[in-house]
């Protein structure tokens, strides 16, 4: 479960990188002006949220304490990726809470589990 969760993470993230003019454009004036102001570190903070999610996932099912480190670095990266989204937008106020909120807020609990289950397993012993 964790690694299909990763892999859809780095595909949005992927996403992101190579974003289309086609797809730039058919995006509403707000979305469009959000993406093309974000800083240039926000695809930095999207990559350590990412990538070692993904890393951590494979890492799990090796049955290494890496494991743990790597989804630590991926609550970092949400951290400050939603940190930014919401602290320095108007998102919230633009889109509306029940909109931009429940979403973000699961990446973040699914990047907590992530954590738990990984110092669950290191110390029942089943990682190495």
């Amino acid at each position: 479960m964790f690694l299909l969760w990763a892999a859809a993470g780095v595909f949005a993230f992927y996403a992101h990188l190579t974003l289309s003019e086609a797809s730039l454009a058919a995006m509403s004036a707000y979305d469009r002006a959000t993406y093309l102001a974000l800083p240039g570190w926000f695809s930095y903070a999207y990559g350590l949220a990412t990538l070692p999610a993904l890393a951590g996932s494979v890492a799990l099912l090796m049955r290494s304490t890496v494991a743990r480190p790597l989804y630590l670095a991926s609550l970092l990266g949400v951290i400050i990726q939603f940190g930014w989204a919401f602290g320095a937008t108007d998102l919230i106020a633009v889109k509306g809470a029940a909109a931009t909120v429940p979403f973000p807020l699961f990446i973040a609990a699914m990047a907590v589990l992530q954590i738990w289950v990984a110092g669950l397993a290191t110390g029942r012993g089943w990682l190495r």
